[in-house]
């Protein structure tokens, strides 16, 4: 006797019939070339590849003795009143300095001796001389060749600090360092 009747059988057929199809239609692949309506067609044009109008600037970096002055690169040394002997704590500022002067020789540099508010104007130039000579020497004798270095005295005439007690006083008692271009 059988289990399923006729009928039953057409239709299981059929039902697997439909599974082998759906999975064949699945898993069918595209077509690798160009059907007959694509290569009727002509190809697209290529762009041709980017090239600049006007050549790119080239980056310029400043490097001229007023940057480097308005940077700040060579520290200022101050000294005691009526003095002009260096201090320990300002000989490693000038051995710094004489290093970046080295590393720089397209530079000139300039020692300004400045003095506090007090005494006369005569002794205070005077006074000012002797402290751009004194750090001019210590210089030298860190390698730096003299003919580099200039020196000049203000004397009072230009103050960092406009008060009158010893806190202003001894931020203007100083001497700064200036650089030129060499020409």
């Amino acid at each position: 006797m059988d289990r399923f009747p006729s009928g039953q059988y057409i239709r299981l057929a059929l039902a697997g019939l439909t599974m082998v199809l759906v999975v064949a239609c699945a898993t069918k692949k595209a077509p690798s070339g160009p059907s007959t309506a694509e290569s009727a067609q002509p190809p697209a044009p290529t762009a041709a590849p980017w090239t600049p109008e006007t050549p790119a600037p080239t980056l310029q970096v400043e490097s001229s003795a007023d940057v480097y002055n308005k940077q700040g690169v060579l520290k200022r040394i101050h000294f005691e009143t009526n003095k002009w002997d260096i201090q320990p704590e300002d000989r490693k500022i000038l051995k710094e300095n004489a290093a970046w002067i080295l590393a720089h020789p397209q530079f000139k540099v300039t020692v300004e001796g400045h003095c506090d508010e007090r005494n006369t104007e005569a002794y205070n130039l005077a006074l000012g001389e002797r402290r751009a000579n004194a750090a001019k020497e210590y210089l030298v004798g860190l390698g730096v060749p003299a003919d580099k270095i200039q020196t000049v005295s203000y004397g009072k005439s230009r103050p960092l600090c406009t008060q009158h007690d010893e806190a202003c006083w001894s931020q203007n008692r100083r001497d700064e360092f200036v650089l030129q271009d060499a020409k």
